[in-house]
């Protein structure tokens, strides 16, 4: 039996395009191997997102050249956001590279298939309790940072038809949770005819049977409405957790980064989510050391971080890349050490948020979906609003909604024991 091996960076689009391109060689008949050296087909999933992630993919794809050299049969396979449409250049940087896949799209791994002969079709994603779900890809804002749309290209919706086929194929090989996955995941179905929205996909899946929760991310802030939030108030099984970055809260920054919205602005949107959905879980991102960004305007994101209350902020140091606006016209003049000490300024105030957050869930029961238990037994999952939960466990209650009382708690997850039940909302 042929073996593949596929290494990951980056987002949860990443992780759930591995996956399918997993089913793919599965359904050729290849084997998963836990490591390059043993295997015929080894793919890199690249992240170009931030300077670091794309450093990190690049010194990969050199050590695995360095790997086909002495192993000529291995085929060698890059995807993610390090692939342009076009070629970009990539066939003179990786010589050795077999095949460029363009994120978001297989077509170029069915055609290699079909030139090798290979048989077979492929096989659903591998799935656990907890399974991403792309809907959409590419993105139609133009953020002056982000290098997503130069890479991904424009909105493109799946239909609801295939999506939700998709998701019944998913529980039917053990998902109770679905992630519904786009750049900017409420702009689905604008390119659609017959007025579908993500309101209208959700209703759908809500009524697929099997299926325990649906969550969604990433939304832009000025695309969350108030009809699309009485939306997710209306459905028992699609969860109150948003991904919502800020990336910043001064206004000048905001504006020359195209964000289009206010600090003040954005802090309404909260305020609805909050009005309608009090139990939400709210996560958002953040860029420190934006070309021209003073002391006094982080410390308005500072500011904003601390009122607003987030679950969790995932925090990132600018960095220029190639191709953006930015890049193009902005110096990167916050020096290095300068975005560092901002990003562990945000992190300590973000990490006493989030303790007295978790600490008020203590003495409570909290409703967590299984996702994992280790051999040692050691429960892992996330209640609705996607507070990740540790608690002792049997490998039987994996997929199970379960009800754990909380015993202790950190900024950054809680601790308990099962109460019992089902834990169904």
């Amino acid at each position: 039996m042929p073996h593949y091996h596929i290494q990951t960076f980056g987002c949860q689009m990443n992780r759930a395009e591995s996956a399918r391109l997993a089913g793919w060689l599965r359904g050729w008949g290849f084997g998963e191997v836990a490591s390059p050296e043993a295997a015929d087909v080894v793919v890199v999933n690249a992240c170009v997102v931030r300077q670091r992630a794309e450093e990190r993919a690049v010194a990969r794809i050199r050590a695995l050249e360095s790997l086909k050299r002495h192993r000529s049969g291995t085929i060698l396979a890059v995807t993610g956001c390090l692939v342009p449409p076009q070629d970009g250049g990539l066939r003179e940087r990786f010589p050795d590279v077999d095949l460029f896949l363009p994120a978001g799209d297989l077509s170029g791994l069915e055609g290699w298939g079909a030139r090798l002969g290979l048989a077979g079709h492929p096989l659903p994603a591998a799935t656990g309790p907890s399974a991403f779900l792309p809907i959409i890809q590419g993105c139609h804002n133009r953020c002056s940072y982000c290098i997503v749309p130069s890479r991904r290209g424009p909105e493109r919706s799946r239909s609801p038809d295939e999506v939700v086929a998709e998701a019944r194929e998913m529980v039917r090989h053990g998902a109770g949770e679905v992630v519904l996955l786009g750049q900017s995941v409420n702009a689905y179905g604008r390119d659609l005819a017959g007025g579908v929205d993500l309101a209208g996909l959700l209703r759908q899946l809500n009524a697929v049977e099997g299926l325990r929760r649906i969550r969604f991310l990433t939304s832009y802030p000025m695309d969350i409405t108030d009809s699309f939030l009485h939306t997710v108030a209306s459905l028992d099984r699609v969860c109150p957790a948003f991904s919502l970055p800020v990336q910043a809260g001064d206004d000048a920054i905001l504006a020359a980064m195209g964000r289009r919205y206010t600090a003040a602005q954005y802090r309404g949107v909260v305020a609805h989510i909050r009005q309608a959905l009090p139990e939400a879980g709210i996560a958002t991102d953040v860029i420190v050391g934006f070309p021209g960004e003073s002391r006094e305007q982080f410390e308005r994101t500072v500011s904003l971080v601390a009122e607003v209350g987030f679950d969790a902020v995932h925090i990132a140091g600018y960095s220029p890349r190639p191709g953006t606006p930015a890049a193009r016209s902005l110096r990167d003049d916050v020096p290095s050490g300068e975005k560092k000490w901002r990003q562990q300024r945000l992190e300590a105030v973000q990490r006493e948020v989030a303790a007295r957050a978790s600490a008020r869930q203590v003495g409570q029961g909290v409703e967590v979906l299984v996702e994992e238990v280790t051999a040692e037994g050691q429960g892992r999952g996330r209640t609705p609003s996607g507070r990740l939960v540790f608690f002792p466990a049997a490998q039987d209650t994996v997929g199970q909604e379960v009800v754990v009382r909380v015993e202790q708690a950190s900024p950054w997850w809680l601790t308990g024991t099962l109460k019992g039940g089902n834990g169904n909302r």
